[in-house]
């Protein structure tokens, strides 16, 4: 049941995206003539007056379509409500819609959040150290160590419910480069020993082994004292969490040889939000958000086939005075289109092997 939280979750995500670029479109009377969620052949569609609204078989995003790239549609090729026939401006809005939606989204998930089950008032601390995630192809993933498991030990030493168990448990990582460390983890309801190998960071120069890690305990709500309060202490949430996956984001980029590692496909994304729904079902809040604000950022890159190339392409346009060659442009996002369709079947791949229930068959 929590994958399929998780699964709900993500195609949430994408109807949100998507919506917000037709939204954008038909607030300015723009012709759209394709709604889909997925890729492939259709498994449902309904054909509204002008648009066909469809889900497809391969759910891994999206797309809202016009009319402009149809062969077959009878609308003229001069009609001024065409998305290529309009301003600089008015294709802007319905291109930067998409990341816009999932930004506003993001917010409202940490407002839903806060207004239902209340505001932060304490923390409960429990021994030991949460594990919020695992980096793929790092000491900690090799190790068989999962997202949402607790160290409860390390090399025999047992951990408290201090403020300082943190750092009690990066001290012994960091003291034993290359070194095995053995792990005493509790999983659900069962404790399993594991042992860890830390290696040397080549961002930090310090023994890792590649998860994050967050107090174990539980936090104490309470009611919110005014609609004020939880659209205040949300705006915050929605502040820390904005930054948190830029700067990741940012140290992708600066440092890609090591950070690499920790691209995860739509696989890795079920697998990690359905341990942290198993561990907490209220996580799926901060999960959504998150995961929403980084289907954002990673739309507005100028990158090829995504929103921010095309973006790229109107800045370019509005400084020129012209639009580039359309054959370009087109050149330009077919391969992005391939390029990021191989990553993409790269990483699903990666991270179906690595899948703990395919783990357990070959052992």
């Amino acid at each position: 049941m929590t994958v399929l939280a998780v699964i709900g979750v993500l195609a949430l995500l994408i109807f949100v995206h998507e919506l917000g670029h037709f939204t954008a479109a038909r607030a300015q009377g723009i012709h759209v003539n394709r709604f889909s969620i997925g890729f492939g052949p259709i498994l449902w569609k309904f054909q509204g007056p002008e648009t066909e609204y469809a889900l497809r078989a391969v759910p891994l995003g999206g797309f809202v379509g016009f009319p402009d790239d149809d062969p077959e549609s009878k609308i003229p090729a001069d009609d001024p409500n065409l998305l290529r026939n309009r301003p600089v401006l008015d294709r802007a809005i319905v291109i930067s819609a998409g990341v816009i939606a999932n930004m506003i989204f993001a917010y409202l998930v940490f407002v839903v959040q806060f207004g239902s089950i209340g505001v932060p008032d304490s923390f409960n601390l429990k021994p030991g150290v949460f594990i919020p995630e695992v980096m793929p192809d790092t000491p900690a993933a090799a190790a068989g160590i999962k997202a949402g498991d607790i160290i409860l030990a390390a090399n025999d030493q047992r951990l408290s419910e201090a403020d300082t168990v943190q750092q009690e448990l990066i001290k012994i990582i960091q003291s034993s480069p290359n070194q095995p460390v053995d792990l005493t983890l509790q999983r659900f309801d069962r404790e399993l020993e594991v042992t860890v190998t830390p290696q040397i960071s080549p961002t930090t120069g310090d023994a890792v082994i590649g998860v994050a890690l967050q107090p174990n305990g539980t936090v104490k709500y309470r009611p919110a004292k005014n609609p004020v309060e939880v659209l205040t202490v949300a705006a915050r949430e929605f502040q820390d969490k904005t930054k948190l996956v830029a700067g990741g984001m940012v140290a992708l980029f600066t440092n890609f040889s090591s950070m690499a590692g920790q691209v995860g496909s739509p696989v890795k994304i079920v697998e990690q939000g359905a341990g942290l729904a198993k561990a907490d079902g209220r996580s799926l809040f901060p999960f959504a958000a998150i995961i929403s604000i980084n289907l954002a950022i990673i739309n507005i890159l100028p990158l090829p086939a995504l929103d921010g190339g095309q973006l790229a392409f109107l800045l370019i346009e509005a400084l020129r005075g012209k639009p580039l060659p359309m054959r370009f442009q087109e050149s330009v996002m077919q391969t992005g289109i391939f390029l990021l369709l191989g990553l993409g079947i790269f990483l699903i791949i990666r991270d179906t092997t690595q899948l703990e229930v395919l783990q357990n068959l070959r052992q």
